[in-house]
């Protein structure tokens, strides 16, 4: 099958023999597929190489057959803002959810979408980048048929946004007694169904809450951004 000027996010990419690349790409129409850019890690192809960099919005040309296709063409497509800094570090950690949640070939539009509009709101509001994350995962975990219940609890009762809750990856809200490792308020919860920001406290307990659901979904492997945010907070030095 081949595919023509294919809307695409890449990824990830890692050299592949002496002259080649194994291009992850997030498609608009055929979701999540890998590609074998051939012969591009030469002088002459520096350009097709500047377009296969993690995050670049492109537009490819490619043959697929069975599990990994092979790249004809690749070329940057309408420019986007790009986010820097922690933001970037933030990019790259969406990227990498993608790669390991969603399935090969697997058509997500819904997904590819909210990709693009999180890269876009990551480079344009970085003070908003853990809320911004927040809501990617969300959403993604949504998509992919994962989503859970953020307004009531498992057994169907409102949400009180005094009580405490675990999310569990499959049930969703079980009220706890006390403050648990990766438990999480009520308002917190409730604010990220209703997609408003909460405060920096409540932000932190998302994360923690919404990372054991994505772990459970990812097996046993975790993910490799995870270990490189910590240790970039760990070396940030404290605010004045």
């Amino acid at each position: 099958m081949r595919i023509e000027a294919q809307p695409a996010f890449v990824l990830h990419a890692t050299p592949y023999r002496e002259s080649s690349l194994l291009v992850e790409l997030m498609t608009r129409d055929h979701g999540r597929i890998g590609l074998v850019a051939r012969g591009v890690r030469g002088p002459r192809k520096q350009s097709l190489r500047a377009a296969l960099q993690p995050l670049q919005a492109v537009l490819v040309d490619y043959v697929q057959r069975g599990d990994l296709g092979t790249l004809s063409r690749a070329e940057a497509a309408a420019p986007m803002p790009m986010p820097v800094g922690d933001a970037l570090l933030a990019g790259l950690y969406a990227s990498e959810l993608l790669l390991r949640l969603a399935p090969r070939g697997d058509a997500l539009p819904e997904a590819f979408d909210r990709f693009a509009e999180t890269l876009v709101a990551l480079a344009e509001a970085p003070a908003h980048t853990a809320w911004t994350l927040r809501r990617f995962e969300r959403d993604l975990i949504g998509i992919l048929g994962y989503g859970l219940p953020l307004d009531c609890d498992a057994d169907g009762a409102p949400l009180e946004p005094g009580a405490r809750y675990r999310l569990d990856p499959e049930r969703g809200p079980l009220r706890e007694r006390q403050a648990q490792v990766r438990s999480v308020t009520g308002a917190a919860l409730l604010a990220l169904d209703a997609d408003t920001e909460p405060g920096t406290q409540d932000l932190r307990e998302l994360r923690d809450a919404l990372r054991g659901v994505i772990a459970h979904h990812l097996g046993p492997r975790p993910l490799r951004s995870w270990g490189l945010l910590g240790e970039f907070a760990r070396l940030r030095p404290p605010a004045s």
